[in-house]
């Protein structure tokens, strides 16, 4: 009955609900909790990729494994996925040298955007955290399962891109004529990207929230942050391609600059999505006449 009345609502009135969710999204400082997120998350997408890829490699081709992972990394940091790619392989030439302590230290700092993705969501979604709190342990161990589930998926979407880039290589052959399968395979790996991506926002929704989360609810922050991003990800694409000069004002920085400003906007998507959420858990409680208020960091 509520995502009914939520639904009719959004649908009736989709200016108000964009209006209202942009609003709650200030008064969340939904801006500045981004920019903590990208911060921990360019201190962790290097480790994380790192572990993932150490672990995998002893049953993936490494070759294959960092195609893949270059592949969708392009997603998150467009234009520097190779750079990237290229510190990984440069570690896993290296592997020997692993140790202990340096496991523990990659384990520490991937694990570090998960947190404050936890801690920013905690924001957006206070009146869940007012209703019920999580076990530190539950927190503290969420981010440990997070990187498992993200091994596991690399590891299948590596099978299946695998598969379809060697359906690209053939031809469909009827009434004498024959046809390459090389754009259906490009579509379909783009497909299998977008999905992907639509499925691990979902998930971070599902989880990173305290309380019980439905799965529509999830999906409905998943689908909006996907498409917003897709629309970001060709905007900044074609803006470094075109008319940014960043490399000649930061140099050797430009590799960091460029992936923290990626990571800015795809935490502030993300963070939208969860806003998204939340504004429509309101509508379903009849609740979208109240204006948010403002998150106050001001010390009393």
């Amino acid at each position: 009955m509520i995502n009914r009345r939520a639904s009719a609502y959004v649908l009736n009135h989709p200016l108000a609900f964009a209006v209202q969710t942009v609003k709650g999204f200030r008064a969340n400082q939904g801006l500045l909790l981004a920019g903590a997120v990208a911060y921990y998350s360019l201190l962790s997408i290097v480790p994380l990729l790192m572990l993932v890829v150490v672990a995998l490699s002893h049953v993936i081709d490494q070759d294959e494994l960092l195609h893949t992972v270059g592949r969708y990394l392009e997603w998150l940091v467009p234009g520097q996925s190779t750079s990237i790619v290229a510190e990984v392989a440069h570690f896993l030439a290296h592997r020997d040298v692993i140790s202990w302590v340096l496991l523990g230290s990659m384990l520490f700092f991937s694990s570090l955007a998960f947190t404050v993705l936890e801690n920013a969501m905690s924001v957006i979604f206070v009146h869940r955290v007012a209703i019920r709190r999580r076990h530190f342990m539950v927190s503290a161990i969420l981010p440990y399962c997070y990187i498992l589930s993200l091994g596991v998926g690399i590891l299948l979407v590596t099978l299946v891109a695998g598969s379809l880039q060697v359906m690209g290589e053939e031809s469909l052959q009827f009434l004498g004529h024959s046809w390459s399968l090389t754009g259906v395979s490009g579509v379909l790996l783009y497909l299998l990207g977008l999905g992907g991506e639509i499925l691990v926002l979902s998930s971070i929704y599902l989880v990173m929230p305290v309380g019980r989360l439905s799965v529509w609810h999830a999906l409905i922050g998943g689908v909006t942050a996907a498409l917003l991003w897709e629309v970001a990800r060709h905007v900044l694409v074609w803006y470094f391609s075109t008319l940014s000069q960043v490399n000649v004002v930061y140099g050797s920085m430009t590799t960091a600059i460029v992936v923290m400003f990626s990571l800015e906007i795809g935490a502030t998507l993300l963070l939208f999505g969860a806003q998204v959420i939340a504004e429509y858990e309101r509508v379903g409680r009849d609740e979208q006449a109240k204006e948010p208020h403002a998150l106050n960091t001001a010390v009393r």
